[in-house]
């Protein structure tokens, strides 16, 4: 009988139905670093999602066949070691599709359009004391007409630039850093960062995607350019983009992701000066989580582990 134990069921709100096949089901609400080997001991397929499974924790777990992961990021697990051990790791695909890329696009309408200094105006009585209609305190910017630049063209990538191109944005879609060719339909990633209005990451996070974007690349953007991270934090160089915002490097950034989550109090991205700023939005990655989206989850990680138990596994990462 498999013995499946999820790690962090509170992780995501949904329905997660139950494999149909005999199984011993145990799961926890959450569960610490330290606490992930010993709840994993006698486990042949265990459900995470940002739990760590190192590679000493993957050669502690003798019976682990099977790791289901509750997300489509696969950056805390030791894959080489799973790869070593013979251990299926399967993620989730797809179902973020439709959420990311409006999280996405509001991030960069709210940003566009200034609607938090909008909100601070009326607030502090200035529309209520105008001498006229309207107030002209705040520019306000069409995403028709402007340049979105993508990095990371897959499924939420793809989503984003629908979008975009449903407003009217001209879309570009930026080939790998230091590549020395580029693939038809991509522009070379220094042009993009150049000519976009705004920026939209939708890559993993992988060693050469580390700090892919840092004080050089934010000086190459243009100063009335924006940037929107809804795929995680390690991407862009936190210090930097601080600097950006305060200096004026670039008009604005959109985050849903950053480097701790969840942040200690000492974060710099978490910092009360930086918040205070009406061109800086944090949202606390969340851009994934509307309900559809995460019953979508539910389903797929079932059948992922059906399909493994079945004898052909889906999704494989490992």
């Amino acid at each position: 009988m498999q013995r499946i134990v999820y790690l962090e069921r509170e992780s995501i709100i949904a329905d997660v139905r139950r494999p149909g096949f005999a199984h011993d089901w145990v799961e926890y609400p959450k569960t610490a670093p330290a606490q992930v080997v010993e709840r994993l001991q006698g486990a042949s397929i265990a459900i995470i999602n940002k739990a760590p499974l190192p590679a000493v924790a993957v050669d502690a777990l003798a019976d682990l066949k099977m790791i289901a992961v509750a997300a489509t990021g696969t950056n805390i697990i030791d894959l080489d070691a799973c790869r070593r051990r013979g251990i299926v790791v399967s993620n989730i695909r797809g179902y973020a599709d439709h959420t990311v890329p409006e999280h996405a696009l509001a991030l960069l309408l709210a940003l566009s359009r200034n609607l938090v200094a909008w909100r601070a105006s009326v607030q502090a009585g200035r529309w209520q004391q105008s001498d006229q209609f309207c107030l002209f305190d705040h520019p306000i910017r069409d995403l028709h007409g402007a340049t979105l630049g993508l990095i990371g063209s897959g499924s939420l990538g793809n989503g984003v630039a629908r979008l975009a191109e449903a407003f009217g944005m001209r879309v570009l879609r930026a080939e790998h850093k230091g590549a020395t060719a580029l693939r038809p339909g991509y522009t070379d990633f220094a042009q993009v960062l150049r000519e976009a209005d705004a920026i939209s990451l939708h890559c993993p996070l992988t060693p050469q995607t580390q700090g892919l974007i840092g004080e050089a690349e934010l000086r190459t953007m243009k100063p009335t350019a924006l940037l929107i991270n809804t795929a995680r934090g390690g991407l862009v160089d936190e210090v930097a983009l601080i600097r950006a915002l305060q200096e004026g490097w670039i008009a604005g950034a959109g985050f849903d992701v950053i480097t701790a989550e969840p942040p200690p109090p000492s974060h710099p991205m978490v910092a009360p000066e930086l918040l205070a700023l009406p061109n800086f939005l944090l949202t606390p990655h969340v851009a994934w989580a509307s309900r559809p989206a995460m019953q979508a989850l539910a389903d797929q990680l079932i059948d992922n582990i059906e399909a493994f138990v079945a004898g052909s596994p889906r999704n494989r990462v490992a």
